[in-house]
């Protein structure tokens, strides 16, 4: 691919970005948690100090401040949200997570928030992924450094995500196919893991510095 085109494909891409940001900003019904008071640590009362606002972003400074979750629980849901990462920077947006044994990735599924240079081609666990069980079709996530759109849609069973206006993936909750693909992943090993109906919206602390902002929320 020449350098024309790619000017041509990531020109498109921040577009989508921009118009997905600005459809979801400006529907109805919609709450903006970005603030640190909708907050807290994973199994803490407060928020660690490495998660702090930088120009209107929640931002993880670096690692071992554990996952941010949200205050409030949620069943089903329109989650939108942007997000930027650090160069070979890795985190996630899970959803239904509840404050049993072991971390939040027990009992949520994940958003993969990824640079994508870390994936290496593979798709099951890039950005925009359903982490280890759905594959995006094609990586549409910006370059290291831009904004990206996401949105997490979780009606009942159906689920959707959607990055930079293009669907990541669809599936349907505990259905005959999403049972035999946790399964046959390394999610088989904790029974909880997607079993919850209602649960905290967790951001992940994978290491690395991460920026998110716009974080609205619609209760479907």
């Amino acid at each position: 691919m020449n350098i024309s085109t790619l000017f041509v494909a990531s020109s498109i891409l921040t577009v989508a970005s921009c118009e997905c940001c600005q459809e979801c900003a400006e529907a109805p019904g919609r709450t903006d948690i970005t603030a640190l008071e909708n907050w807290r640590g994973y199994k803490q009362d407060a928020v660690p100090e490495q998660w702090v606002m930088d120009d209107g972003a929640l931002y993880l400074t670096g690692g071992g401040a554990g996952d941010l979750i949200t205050r409030e629980q949620y069943g089903s849901f329109e989650l939108s949200l942007e997000w930027k990462i650090s160069p070979k920077g890795n985190s996630g947006i899970m959803y239904h997570v509840s404050e049993g044994d072991g971390p939040t990735y027990f009992t949520g599924p994940e958003m993969q928030v990824l640079d994508n240079a870390v994936a290496g081609g593979d798709l099951l666990h890039s950005a925009g992924a359903d982490y280890a069980l759905h594959a995006p079709a094609a990586d549409n996530s910006l370059a290291v450094g831009e904004w990206n759109a996401a949105r997490i849609v979780v009606d009942g069973a159906h689920v959707e995500y959607w990055l930079n206006g293009v669907q990541q993936c669809a599936y349907e909750l505990w259905s005959e196919d999403w049972t035999a693909r946790v399964a046959a992943s390394k999610f088989a090993q904790w029974p909880g893991f997607g079993m919850n109906k209602t649960g905290h919206i967790a951001l992940q602390d994978h290491g690395n510095p991460v920026w998110y902002r716009g974080i609205r929320i619609r209760r479907l």
